[in-house]
Formats: structure tokens, sequence, C-alpha cells
């Protein structure tokens, strides 16, 4: 059966449920299983032209009398058995036996003559009569199936059979469901009735089906595996039909028939029904498609319950809905959503009812009541449920009581939101409709809230709309009849006002702060403030309980607005501009309005500062030093007469009056004592004369001091600076300069701008000074290039320090900071590549070089620990205590306890690796080497004694760990998912590939290890880089570490010395690190892990970085690839250090190997030379491939790499 027969949709054009045919029945029996050829009639809800005469009501299911058929007729014998009681047949049948044995013993004995003769006559007419004897009785079940047809169909209704007649119909002809043609006579009006209670495809349930078979059935005696049979064979005479449809529309119609006979007939019988109807096996159903033709005919069932139900609902309602719900096996959660959404179609009447009325033309006053009404019984309703849903017995109610919500439904979208506002805020409105909120109405308005859906935030908005306004007309009409006034506390009137309307306080004061800044402008309509004006603020402050500074703020913002409008006019007026009339304007808006001093200086500050900011952004875009001098000129001149005579008509002062501001005592001593040492500083400071043919000093009140910052102040005024000690250059041809020079005028403007720029005397000789201090050092460092301070040299220095007019001791101690400078970055240089040792650091002590505080104390330690290394690997086997221990950590300032746990660590690290590293040389046969790192062993042992090293090799090493899956069922995680392999190890696929053949060929005898390892050897041949042998017979872990993997395995993050630690601990040199390293000349690795490098990195190529970063976002992509070799990705060659020398490294921890370390020697070696970096890889890949590798009885060969075995 096709799996979409129980999910289609309804069709529009209902047909008859089947077309009803009669059959003949086959004579087949089995006592088991038995399948009938059945007559179907035709359905009460078939159309005109085919349905019998009979109707149905949408309530009750009523059947036609006539679809059982019309009457039988008895033909043959059967009404001669018809008349026979069973005594009388067996009478009956007894003499006609007796008779024909009889009469041919007789006949047998006149023709034959002897006993022979009469005995074969007895014995043919006795079978004779025995053969009518047989067809009599056998006629007696078919007789009783026409007498049963008959009793049937004579019945006014299926109701009006009883089991007691068809009992004594079964009695009187001696028969029992056990003869077929009395059991499918039985099961023939079963099948016809149930056919013609079941509605076309086309119609729905009316509910009463279940009860009207199995009432019938019952009557019937009919039992349940027959029963059953019969809605089987309904069943296939549907999916036959199905077959035979030729449209859409029937087929869709078959579909909805077939669902409905499912579930009707999964009601009838109950538990059984998951036995006695194979609809999985015989239609090829499915569990699912059975639940949702179950599903479904329950959801319509229950919804057409629902229908009915209307706002007067109660307890016995809501039981008999339960009832009805667990009658139709409707769950619980179907059950609530119907409820809801039958709920939910309730309200939505009244709301809509609710919005037309608010949205029609014609409204009338009283309509915002009829809204109101229709809202009123939603929450009405609302609260009849919620009441419900807390009853004793709300257990046995109907699911989905409680409170209503319009969610799903037609109100539940963003385009019917302001239609729900709408609702709430005429309820509002409603509620305070009488100046005041009742307590009931504000729970209302809660409720109505959470029923409508609405937000906090957007009914609030509502409410405070709406109650604000009637908050204002209830204020208005307290000052109008003078309640306010005369009121003993105006703020307890207010307070008491705003709990009436369950109004916000703080909402109120807003309202109150709106009411005074509108009288305040209208005061001021005119220009300023006369004392009449002031008494009726002070008086409506006073009844508004308005705090002072919310009346400065009203009064800054308004009045300061008209006075900002002012002093806007008067600045645009210009340097010109400025005249008396202006001048009269401002005086005006500055006193009139009533502003504080302070309030008017800072509008005009911030006005002012606006021109100035201007003038700087024009100084700073300028081409040259020149024209950015001149804007700021310009602004110098501005400030000098507009905004100094404009502050003074503000103060009520006169410009001529100038306005120095106090010199701190201790800023002033310093000035004395710095002030005659700089040249630049004395011209700043100008005499009398001068002054007087300048003119009138600006004012200093108004300053850049807070709108730039110190650094960007001081640069323009070092750019004035250059300017006054340069003069003006004039470009001209062929590359030529006229320089003009200026007098000592221009310094005093200098002192000016320092003045608007808002820089102190400190900040002022702090540029000077560092101006000098910046030519002198500039050329400073060009004597001083090695560092070397000749008596030559200190000649040249003093007479740079007179030309630049720099003190002494600032110049001297810009000499010493060179050449300390120089000096440590040589050293610092030196230990970063391996150049200077401990040996050579004492010698610098001994000459007077401050070491200590040249080098870094992590330097210093980085160097301990690089000397202490060195001494355990020098292959010697010496270690003096008091030279590690004392002198040379007294010799570097570092703590000796300190230096001592180092030596500790590093011993403990090297006695495990100096035994592995010998053990691989031996192996390797390099007998050398092996007593090298037995020395290297003896002198660890020296420095932690009384730690005896046992051989128990661990797990861990060239021993295909890494190949083991993580197993969730025992808890084994394995070392796949470690951070540094996760999405990074990659290939498994192919050792799987590989270990399967050769499990093959030869099972248990290659390792996955030995499998890794010749892996990794061809792989380098194939790409083009130089074989090796591999020594085999390893043999596989049978565990694996993951925090080893992630603490162990270097990380791409890691800097050059963290990278020779990691692999040091391992036993390898720097020298096999850098060339194993050189693997990376094929691969690819993740945005994650090179994002940092290829953005914030400045030791990378600027154009290998942007090519990177198109495949790299700065915030995404993390997955994304990138070859650590994109010259060459797929090539085993020496590119890869040609791209390190380039600064195009794609991993930070790459691109250590040659960034001025020690390093940087090899990575230059590797580049130029591609045969010693394949002989030295290969040579480092076998000692890599001898690590710790499991021998002899230790581990296992896995016959899956994956696991253990």
């Amino acid at each position: 059966m096709n799996p979409s027969l129980l999910s289609a949709p309804p069709s529009s054009n209902p047909r008859p449920l089947l077309s009803f045919q009669p059959f003949r029945f086959s004579p087949n029996y089995h006592p088991r299983r038995r399948r009938y050829r059945v007559s179907f009639p035709r359905n009460s809800l078939a159309t005109d032209d085919q349905s019998p005469t009979s109707t149905s009501s949408p309530e009750t299911t009523t059947t036609s009398p006539d679809i059982f058929g019309g009457p039988k007729d008895l033909t043959g014998i059967q009404p001669l058995v018809e008349k026979l009681t069973p005594p009388a047949r067996l009478a009956t049948s007894a003499v006609i036996l007796a008779g024909a044995i009889a009469a041919g013993y007789g006949l047998g004995l006149r023709f034959g003559n002897n006993r022979n003769a009469a005995l074969g006559g007895a014995a043919v007419l006795g079978a004779a009569g025995g053969a009518a004897v047989y067809a009599v009785n056998a006629a007696v079940p078919e007789v009783a199936a026409v007498s049963l047809h008959n009793y049937v169909a004579g019945c006014d209704g299926p109701e009006a059979i009883k089991r007691e007649d068809i009992e004594n119909i079964a009695q009187k002809y001696g028969v029992s469901k056990q003869d077929e043609a009395f059991n499918m006579e039985l099961c023939d009006i079963y099948c016809r009735f149930v056919s013609s209670v079941l509605p076309s495809g086309g119609e729905d349930l009316r509910g009463d089906e279940v009860e009207t078979i199995i009432s019938f059935k019952n009557a019937l005696g009919i039992d349940d595996p027959d029963a059953a049979s019969m809605h089987m064979e309904i069943g296939r005479r549907i999916f036959r039909q199905r077959l035979e449809t030729g449209d859409r529309d029937g087929d869709l119609e078959q579909r909805r028939a077939f669902q409905k006979l499912i579930y009707v007939s999964t009601l009838v019988f109950g538990d059984a029904s998951t036995f006695l109807l194979p609809w999985k096996r015989v239609f090829k159903v499915t569990d699912s498609q059975v639940e949702i033709a179950i599903r479904d005919n329950a959801k319509q069932l229950y919804a057409s319950k629902l229908s009915s139900v209307g706002r007067d609902v109660d307890e016995e309602l809501l039981v008999s809905l339960r009832e009805a719900q667990l009658k139709y096996k409707l769950s619980d959660e179907l059950a609530k959503d119907l409820m809801m959404e039958h709920k939910r179609k309730l309200v939505e009447k009244n709301i809509s009812v609710a919005l037309n009325i608010l949205k029609s033309r014609a409204r009338t006053v009283g309509g915002v009541k009829q809204a109101v009404e229709e809202l009123d019984k939603i929450l009405a309703f609302n609260d009849l449920l919620i009441s419900l849903s807390k009853h004793p017995d709300a257990d046995h109610f109907a699911r989905g009581v409680g409170p209503v919500s319009l969610v799903g439904g037609e109100y539940d979208s963003d385009r019917k939101m302001d239609d729900l506002k709408l609702l709430y805020r005429a309820y509002v409105t409603d509620s305070l409709s009488g100046g005041r909120m009742e307590s009931h109405k504000f729970a209302a308005l809660n409720q109505l809230r959470n029923i409508l859906g609405l937000g906090n935030k957007e009914a609030e908005a509502i409410k405070l709309d709406v109650t604000s306004k009637v908050y204002q007309k209830r204020l208005s009409e307290a000052f109008q009849s003078g309640d306010l006034e005369m009121a003993d506390s105006k703020a307890a009137f207010l307070q008491n006002l705003c709990e009436e309307l369950h109004f916000d306080p703080q909402k109120a004061s807003e309202i109150h702060e709106e009411i005074y800044r509108k009288k305040l402008q209208q005061c001021v309509a005119d220009g300023e403030l006369d004392d009449k004006d002031v008494s009726a603020l002070l008086k409506v402050r006073v009844m508004l309980c308005i705090p002072q500074q919310i009346v400065d703020a009203a009064h800054s913002d308004i009045c300061g607005s008209l006075f900002e409008k002012a002093v806007k006019e008067a600045i645009g007026a210009g340097v010109d501009g400025y005249d008396a009339d202006i001048r009269e304007a401002v005086r005006k808006a500055a006193h009139g309005l009533r502003l504080t001093r302070e309030a008017a200086m800072s509008i005009a500050s911030k006005a002012v500062r606006k021109i100035f900011v201007n003038y700087v952004k024009r100084s700073r875009s300028a081409e040259n030093r020149t024209e950015s001098a001149k804007e700021l000129k310009k602004m110098i001149a501005f400030n000098t007469l507009v905004v100094t005579p404009l502050v003074a008509d503000i103060k009520g002062e006169s410009s001529d009056t100038p306005s120095e501001e106090p010199v701190k005592e201790e800023e002033k001593q310093f000035v004395d004592d710095e002030w005659e040492s700089l040249q630049t500083l004395r011209k700043i400071k100008p005499d009398k004369d001068l002054i007087a043919k300048i003119g009138k000093p600006g004012q200093t009140e108004i300053t850049l001091k807070d709108d730039l910052s110190e650094r960007d102040r001081m640069d323009l005024y070092k750019t004035y600076l250059l300017f006054c000690m340069t003069g003006q250059v004039t470009r001209i041809t062929f590359g030529a300069e006229i320089r003009t020079k200026k007098d000592d005028s221009e310094y005093l403007l200098l002192n000016q701008l320092g003045a608007i720029l808002g820089l102190t005397t400190t900040e002022t000789v702090e540029v000077h000074r560092s101006l000098a201090e910046q030519a002198f050092r500039k050329q400073a460092e060009v004597i001083l290039a090695d560092g070397q301070l000749t008596k030559a040299r200190v000649e040249q220095l003093n007479d740079l320090q007179k030309n630049v007019g720099l003190p002494g001791p600032y110049a001297q101690k810009i000499i010493k900071s060179i050449t300390t400078t120089k000096m440590a970055a040589a050293i610092e240089t030196a230990i970063g590549q391996g150049r200077l040792n401990i040996k050579q650091i004492r010698e610098l002590k001994e000459s007077g070089v401050d070491i200590d505080n040249m080098i870094t104390e992590s330097l210093r330690e980085n160097l301990f620990k690089k000397t202490v290394d060195e001494i355990f690997s020098s292959g010697t086997g010496d270690f003096d205590e008091e030279e590690v221990y004392d002198k040379i950590p007294a010799d570097l300032k570092i703590n000796a306890q300190k230096a001592r746990g180092v030596v500790h660590d590093l011993a403990r690290n090297r006695l495990s690796n100096s035994l592995i590293q010998a053990v691989a040389l031996l192996r390797q046969r390099k007998y050398q080497g092996v007593v090298s790192s037995l020395n290297d062993l003896l002198a660890c042992d020296k420095a932690v004694p009384a730690e005896p090293l046992s051989w128990e090799v661990p797990e861990e090493g060239c021993d295909a760990s890494v190949l083991l899956d993580d197993d969730d069922s025992t808890g084994f995680t394995g070392e796949k998912s470690a951070g540094p392999n996760a999405n990074s190890v990659r290939g498994f696929e192919v050792i799987d590939s590989i270990k399967t053949q050769l499990e093959t060929i030869c099972p248990g005898v290659v390792s996955c290890a030995d499998i890794l390892a010749v892996a990794a050897r061809d792989s380098v041949a194939a790409l083009g880089g130089k074989s090796w042998t591999v020594q085999l017979g390893r043999r596989d872990s049978t565990n694996a570490s993951f925090s080893n993997a992630n603490t162990d395995l270097p990380s791409p993050l890691m800097n050059l010395d963290e990278l020779t630690s990691a692999f040091s601990n391992k036993g390898f040199t720097a020298k096999e690190m850098v060339a194993l390293s050189g693997a990376h000349t094929t691969g690819q690795a993740r945005c994650l892990l090179f994002r940092n490098r290829v953005y914030n990195e400045t030791n990378i190529d600027s154009t290998f970085a942007k090519s990177i970063q198109s495949n790299c976002p700065s915030s995404d992509g993390g997955d994304n690839l990138s070859y650590l070799d994109a010259s060459s990705p797929v090539i085993f060659d020496n590119a890869y250090y040609k791209n390190l020398v380039n600064k195009k490294g794609l991993l930070h921890s790459d691109q250590q190997l040659f960034n001025g370390g020690s390093t940087d020697s090899q990575v230059t070696t590797y580049s130029n030379n591609p045969i010693t970096f394949y002989s030295d890889f290969a040579d480092a890949m076998v000692k890599m491939g001898n690590l710790s590798p499991l021998t002899g009885t230790s581990g296992q060969i896995r016959t899956n790499c994956r696991k253990v075995n």
C-alpha cells in the first residue's frame, strides 16, 4: 500500500465510501482464519442517485432497514427442512434411512431370491437414503442463514435486532456459529452494517459510530475475530477501489475513508486491535500512519464536540469533554491545543466586534463603551476559566482550561499589533474616564495585557500616555479651581493624585518639569525675563514642588539656547563684523536672561571651542608647516579680536583689561630654572616695547584643554614653534627654497597660542626642551653610531649642545642613553643568537659594563637555563655544584633558590631523555653518541642524586597511539580529539586500508606503528624528498594519553625558546628541531592557528599577509585551510626555509626559526642547500622513529589500528 494513503488531505467532492456490489460466498472455510466475500451496502451519505431512502442526522447515526437486502426465498428441499424441528428432522432422517434400507432389502430379496441380493439392495437404497438424509441435514445451516437474513431484513432497523432472537433462530435449527453458512451470514450482515455506518471519504465522523457498531456487534453475537476480519475486508475493498479510481479527488476520498476505518476499528476492538487488525502486514501501513489516522480523526471529533461549547462553561460540561477526549483516544496535549484554539476563537469574535466598533466611521460617543463591554466579556470569560483551572476536581476536567491566549491565532502577528494596542488604549481610557483608576480596573488591565499578548513596555507606554493626559487634565482643574494652591501640603496633594490614577510619581515630576518649561518659554518670548516673569515662575515651581536643580537645568537649556543664538551671531560676524551693536546684543542676552556667569561662559565656551577646533582641523590638513602655521595665526587673531571682547561683554568688564591666570609657586620656580637655559623660551617672554607694538593680549579662559589631548595640543604648539624658528618657506623652481626670516613678534603669538591650547607653563617648557632634545639626539645618534664615546666625539657633542641650546644635564642624559641602549641591544642580540655565554658576560662585568641593568631578568634567566642545559648536554659528564648553584646565579643576579629549581627540573627531564637517546643511538650503532648521552645522564644524576632511574618504557612514543578512536562505551578517550590533533590530523583511512590488506596477506605480523613509520618515509620520497632506512619490529600501544597530547605536542603559537625546550625534552637538538620543522613544506593549517599572525604580527611580508587574509577573515572562517608552503605545497623541497627567510612563514612557530634567534643560520643553510636539508631530515626522522618504541612482548600487534585487540 502507498505509504501516503493515510496522510492525504480530504477531497472537496465527497463520494460513496464504497461501490457496493454483492458477492458470492467462498466455499472455503478455515476455523482460525476466515476470508469472506461479502456484500457491501450503499453508504448512507452517498449521492442521491445511489443512496438508499434512509437519511442520517448530524447527531445520531441511523441506517436504512434495507441495507441488508430484501427477504430471501427458500429453494429445493429448504422449505421442507424449514418446517422440521430438530427432533422431527432427526426422526424423519431415521425413518428415511430405515425405510430405504428396508425397501432395498425387500427388492433385493424379491428380485434376487437370495440373502446376498437382499443385503446388496439394502446397501444401495440405504446409501441413497443416507444421501437424502445428508441433503436434509446439510440444508439446515443454509435454511438457518436464510431465516437469519430474513429476520434482520424484516426488523424495523438495526436497533431492533435482539441477540435473543438470533440465538432462538440458531436453536430452532440446531446450528451455531461453527456452521459456516450461518456464520458467514452473520459476517455479511455485520459487514453491511459497518459499511453503512462509516461516512464517506469527504464526510466527517459524527462521534456515535463506535457505540453503534459495538451495539450491533453485540446484538448479532458475532465473535471479535470474525468481526475484525470484516473490518479488514472493508479495508481491502477500499484499497481495491482506490486502485480502480481514475481521478485524484477519488483517490483522496478513499484515503480519508481508510483513515476513518482504521480509527473506528481501533476504538471498536480496543486493546485487542493490535493483534486483531493487522494493518501493517496486510496493507503495508506503518505504525506512524496508523497513529496519524487515529490522531486526526480524534481531533476532528473532539473539535466537533468543542464547537458547541460557548462561554457558559461549567464543571459538568468540562467533565463531559474530558470523557469525550478519553473516549476518542485523544492525547492530553492535543486536547489542550484544541481547547486553547477554541477559547482563542471565542475571544477573537469579541475582539473583532470591538475593533469594528472602534474603527467605524459612524462611531458614536457610546461606541467606546460598547467596545469595552466586549472586552469585559473576554475578561469575565478569562476569570471563569482561571477559577475553573483552580477547582479541586480540575484533574477530571477537559485539558486546556486556564487563561486565554491569542498566540497562534488571527491576531498573533505584527500587523495586528496596532489593533490590539487600540483595544488596550480604549480600555485604559474607559478605566480613567471617571478621573481615577479603580483597583479592580487596574487588575483587569494587567489581565487584558496578558490576553492581548502585549509586552510590558508596550502596555506601560499606552497606560503612561493615557494616564499622563488625565493627570494633566486633573492638574489643570486643580490649578483653575484653586484646590492645589489652597492645599496645606502641595506634595501630599500631588502624591494623592498620583495614587488615585496609579501614576508613577517620577513621570508626574517630568510633567511638572514640562509645564515649567512651557511657562518659561512664554516668559522669555521677548528675549528677557522681568520681575513679573520671575514671580510667576516661582509660583509654578512652588505649587508643583519642582527641585531647584530642575529649574536651573530648564533655565540653562531654554535661556541658554537664546543666549547661544546671540553668541553664535556674534561669532559669525567674524573679525571684521564684531561691532558695537553686536556687543550690545551679547550684553543684553547675557544679563537680561538672568543667566549665571558660569552658565553664560559655559555656553560661549562651547560655541567658541567649535570655531577653534575648525581652525585646528584646517591646520592639520594643511600641505606644509607654513600653511599650518597660517591657520593657527588666524585662530590667534580670532581669539584676540572676537573672543576676548566677547568674554569681557559676558563678564561686564572692559576688553582692555588683561586677564592673567595665576602661576603656581612650584611651577614658577621651575620656569625660573629652565627659562634662561632654552633660547626659544627666552623669546616668548617679550619686552614691553614689543608688547606695545603687537597690541593687547587675548583671553585665556576659553581653551582647548578639554577638546584635545595633551599630545595633540603640544604637537600644535610644536608646529608653530618650528615655524617661528625656521621662518616662512617658499618653494621655487628647480627645487630651491626661499626662507623669510621672522622677528621675535612671532614668539608673542606663540605665547598666545599656548594659552588658547590650555598648555601650562610646565608643558610649554617641555615642548621647547623636547624639541631641543630631539634635534640633539638626532645628530648625537649619528655621531655615536657604534656606541663608542671618544674625546673627539665629546667635543663634537659639546658644540652640538651649544648650537641647539640644550642644557648640559639633559645632553649628558641623552648621550648616556644612546651608548647604553646600543650596547644593551648588542648584548641582547648576542645572547638571543647564542653568541654570548657566561664567560663573556663575566668579562663584560669586569670591564665595568652594567650588565644587570642592560639585560632584562627574563633574558638573564633564559641565559642561565641555556648554560645549565649546555652543561647537561656537553657529553663530558661534568657537573660543578658550586659553579652552577652559586657562582653563575650570582653573576647573573638571579635568585639562587629559583636557579636551583631550574637545575633540578632540567636534570629530571634530561635523565629519561638522555637514556632514551642513548638507546636510540645504540640502535643506530652510533656508539660515540651513546657514550656522550650516558655522560649527560651521569651529569644529570649528579644534579639530582638519590633518585634511581628505572627503565620502564611507557606506552608513548612511536607506538601508533594516535590511531586509537575514542570509545564512549568504556570511557576511553584517545589522542585524536586532543587540541593539537582535532580537525588537524587526517588520513586515518589510508592507514586502515594498508592494515586491512596486510592482515589479509600476513595477519598479526605488521604493527600499525611500523605502518606509520614506513608510510611517513614513503610519503616524503613520493613527494620528491630523500628516502631512508626504517627499522621494523615496533609493537602497538594498548593505551593513549589525551593529556600528554595536549601538553607535549609543540604548539604553533610557541616562541623559539619554548620550541627548543619542547624538542629538547624528547632528546632532540635545536638543529634536529629545525630539520624536522621542514616537514611543513607540505600540508595545510587552519585559519584559527595563524589568524593573529597575519593580522597583528610585524615580522611578516605584507603582500603575503594580505593574500592569506583573503581566505582567513578576521572574525570568522576558523576552519578555513591554507597551505603551509604556498609556493610548492605538494613537493617536498627546501622552499619552506626560503619562505622563512622572506618572512613568509604561515605559523608563528615557523617564523620563530628565523627571527633574529639562534636558529637563523641553520634556516639559511637549508634555504641555500637542499641536499643538506634532505640528509639532516632523514637522520632526524630515523631518530624520531626510534623514540621509545615498544618491542618484544610490550604492547601488541593490533588487528584494527583504531582499537586494541
